[in-house]
């Protein structure tokens, strides 16, 4: 029987030709935002919905490469150091904190008894729905964006490690058991390996999320950001600079996730193979 190249439950494209499927949605989106660009600039000159591709070039080579008049800084530059700083602490909080919790959590009865209601509750939480009580108590410098990052991220990272650790042998905890490993010993030597793959793989998913609540509170409360400056300058409907640092920050998560992919088929080869 032929294989089907393109469709059908067992198409196997060329690599020339997955490639070729995989830039046709963006090379389509291009086509049709530069006719209905175009379209709208022949109506209008000074339209600001739909920018020409040279106007958002410009603001962005003034947001990278020209000092601000009122601060001297490099908007671009600073505004994603500023706000990779924010999501990386978020971030790594978070990662942490769900994996220890969640790794307890799989392995001590009690402790889980204690935490997963706990811990099923917050998750309920819309974390966007507290961040105005998280500027009351915390304040609205750093503490209170990274926390409502932590508190987004953290019960569904936890979640992940418990149930990918409820899914290691019972019959490998009981050998290491009976071998003379302790407790602790057994959690962080024997099982701590073997979900650290699943936790990037929940960092993955959970970065765009991440992103979310980062840019709601630099929008709402800060003075400099990604996203403080994309809701900064909406007042003047300039869609030539918040376009571009949309698409900015969409190349971050990208490589990003690119990264982290990286370093799963790099330091955890067996983790795809075994699955």
């Amino acid at each position: 029987m032929r294989v089907p190249l393109l469709f059908g439950l067992h198409a196997d494209p060329p690599p020339a030709v997955r490639w070729l499927l995989a830039l046709l949605p963006f090379v389509l989106m291009l086509a049709i935002y530069l006719v209905a660009s175009e379209i709208r600039h022949e109506a209008n000159p000074q339209d600001k919905l739909l920018p020409t591709i040279s106007q958002m070039v410009d603001a962005m080579q003034a947001a990278a490469f020209e000092p601000d008049r009122r601060s001297g800084n490099y908007l671009l530059w600073n505004d994603t150091l500023v706000s990779l700083q924010r999501l990386g602490l978020g971030v790594v909080i978070a990662a942490v904190g769900g994996l220890l919790l969640g790794l307890n959590m799989g392995l001590f009865p009690g402790l889980r008894g204690l935490a997963f209601s706990a811990l099923t509750f917050v998750s309920m939480v819309p974390p966007l729905a507290i961040l105005p009580i998280l500027f009351i108590a915390v304040g609205i410098d750093e503490a209170a964006k990274v926390t409502l990052i932590v508190l987004g991220l953290l019960p569904t990272i936890a979640r992940d490690m418990l149930m990918a650790t409820e899914k290691i042998p019972a019959e490998q905890i009981a050998k290491s058991l009976t071998l003379g490993a302790s407790q602790l010993a057994l959690a962080y030597r024997i099982v701590l390996p073997q979900i650290l793959p699943r936790l990037i793989e929940s960092v993955r998913l959970a970065l765009g999320a991440g992103w979310l609540f980062l840019i709601a509170a630099e929008a709402i409360a800060s003075t400099d950001g990604l996203g403080y400056r994309i809701f900064l300058v909406r007042r003047y409907l300039a869609m030539d600079l918040i376009i571009p640092y949309v698409l900015w920050i969409t190349l971050i998560g990208f490589l990003t996730d690119f990264a982290l992919r990286w370093v799963l088929r790099r330091f955890f080869p067996w983790y795809h193979t075994g699955k």
